[in-house]
């Protein structure tokens, strides 16, 4: 985080002191530094200048209004998986050319609200969507632009619940059975087929499971795409590789964007596609801060307790899967300290 900062021992975000901002609003804030949220969409977006590429920032990660605003007017598309999503999305400004849904569990409404906002793609993530769309479609007589979510079958090496693509994960197609599901996508009327999907995790450290991911879907899309669509003249235009690029919460060392895209750029060098990225927590994560204040120190035979005013539906990553968290004060004082439990009032 370049714009949050020490000043003799107060903590400021772009040199506003976070205590004045804190006795403004209250607590518990959220407060983003829109310097470094422009930074890390830029950087993010110039380490893919050499290939044709559309980022849509996956709004899932952060649905801030402010935030979505923000990355709109940098020119981001967005990664969307609700219908409250698309709305939050258009209400920031997003050009709908730029957005894609996602996500397993697409409704009728939501899909025909994506398709009268004339969405760029539906990245269909199985053979009962793909009917479902199609008929959705049908009766509003328009075409669903569409891609197939492909499950690659590759270990992300990340926690087990933010690892998507995998053959026990509930996301995607089989890639095994995805070549005769586009199949049957060029058989319905109201689908355009248009792009092939692959996501695998969330909160990458490495390359590695990229390149795994790139060299099994490269060997797919030359002979799926290649060997198959295109002789059948369809114009599959996208490949959306999704996000899953990490960040450093401790002692984890994540690739830097220009790293990640090298390794992608490199596996995919001849292919005809747009690429789309899908970039969330790397473009976030570490752009802001959610400031709590310490209520009551509370202390049993077992455990000593801080109890703050910010609960776990404010940060929700260490009740969730006791993720490691920072705690920073935002004024530091030299006291004793002590080994405790920090706990929000939510039962």
């Amino acid at each position: 985080m370049h714009h949050f900062e020490y000043r003799k021992g107060e903590l400021f975000a772009e040199g506003v002191p976070v205590r004045r901002i804190a006795r403004e609003v209250g607590t518990p804030a959220y407060v983003y530094s829109l310097a470094t949220l422009k930074r890390h969409y830029r950087v993010f977006d110039q380490a893919f200048a050499r290939v044709p590429h559309v980022v849509c920032f996956s709004v899932k990660s952060n649905s801030n209004l402010a935030v979505l605003r923000a990355f709109a007017r940098e020119g981001s598309g967005f990664d969307i998986v609700s219908g409250g999503e698309l709305f939050r999305a258009l209400k920031a400004g997003a050009d709908p050319k730029k957005i894609v849904f996602s996500g397993v569990g697409k409704k009728k409404k939501e899909i025909e609200d994506a398709l009268a906002a004339g969405i760029l793609m539906f990245n269909v993530e199985s053979e009962e969507e793909l009917s479902f769309l199609n008929e959705v479609s049908g009766g509003l007589r328009k075409r669903a632009p569409i891609s197939l979510r492909v499950n690659p079958d590759v270990d992300p090496k990340t926690h087990p619940y933010i690892s998507t693509g995998m053959k026990k994960s509930k996301f995607g197609i089989d890639i095994k059975r995805s070549a005769e599901l586009y199949k049957k996508a060029l058989s319905l009327k109201n689908l355009e087929v248009i792009g092939v999907d692959c996501h695998i995790g969330s909160q990458l450290t490495s390359v590695g499971p990229f390149i795994d991911a790139v060299s099994r879907i490269r060997e797919y899309l030359d002979r799926v795409l290649v060997g198959y669509l295109r002789k059948e003249g369809v114009d599959v235009r996208y490949l959306d590789l999704g996000g899953g690029l990490g960040i450093q919460y401790k002692d984890e060392e994540p690739p830097h964007p220009e790293e990640y895209a090298a390794a992608l750029i490199q596996g995919l060098e001849g292919l005809a596609v747009t690429l789309i990225l899908e970039p969330g927590r790397v473009m976030v994560g570490n752009a802001g801060i959610l400031v709590t204040e310490v209520l009551y120190l509370k202390e049993t035979e077992e455990k000593r307790f801080v109890v703050v005013d910010g609960g776990m539906n404010d940060l929700i990553r260490p009740a969730l899967y006791g993720s490691y968290q920072a705690i920073r004060p935002v004024v530091e004082r030299k006291a004793e300290t002590i080994v405790a439990d920090v706990v929000g009032p939510i039962c």
